[in-house]
């Protein structure tokens, strides 16, 4: 396809998902301590579904959808052309390579660049998805570096509820059950803080939204 075409395409199919999403989730945003300007920020969420930034992406007003980026895996996101579409023409990712030994660029350097270039960002800190009994795995490193890296910029926590029982782990046809995508106040590195502290402090923030989800 030709670049305009292909924008086009990238357009409806974008439009498309949102719709779907919307139809099977009848998903609500929830704005609790910040409230849908466009901003620029890194949303970082729990995981538990392939569809998680989807239900993020679809929630965000289009002004802000327009400027907003998942960080995804180049590993999932390139293994057919149909997916390499949707990750890099519809979603317009991030797509970083998961294997250290044999990527040749830095995550965190590419995630700052597309700050740098005017994005927002979502953000996954548990590195894979969550199956097991916990309410959040260990967060890795990146969410760290990349507030180090761009201190200024706002890092908003995001608890998606319900998703991981529309489409459980395996599932191709999922199963229509109301979801809830609740944000909460900004966070920032604060001067001298270390990583194990702020990584604490960064995963408190999202297990209290997950508290307030269940009252």
């Amino acid at each position: 396809m030709t670049g305009p075409v292909r924008q086009a395409a990238a357009s409806v199919a974008g439009a498309a998902i949102v719709l779907f999403a919307r139809l099977v989730t009848a998903v609500r945003g929830l704005w609790d301590g910040i409230e849908p300007v466009p901003r620029q920020r890194v949303y970082y969420a729990n995981h538990t579904s392939n569809g998680d930034f989807v239900l993020i992406w679809t929630v965000l007003p289009p002004s802000m959808r327009a400027m907003t980026r998942p960080v995804a895996a180049a590993d999932y996101w390139l293994t057919s052309p149909v997916k390499a579409f949707v990750g890099r023409d519809v979603f317009r990712a991030v797509l970083i390579d998961r294997r250290p030994e044999d990527r040749t660029e830095d995550p965190v350097q590419q995630m700052a660049a597309a700050l740098d270039a005017g994005a927002s960002l979502i953000l996954f800190p548990e590195g894979t998805r969550n199956t097991t009994e916990a309410a959040l795995l260990p967060f890795r490193t990146g969410l760290y570096h990349l507030a180090a890296a761009r201190p200024g910029v706002d890092l908003v926590p995001v608890w998606i509820a319900n998703l991981n029982n529309v489409m459980p782990k395996g599932e191709v046809v999922p199963v229509p059950l109301l979801c809830t995508v609740r944000f909460g106040a900004p966070l920032h590195l604060q001067v001298g803080e270390a990583k194990g502290p702020f990584l604490d402090r960064a995963r408190a923030a999202l297990l209290d939204l997950a508290e307030g989800e269940a009252r």
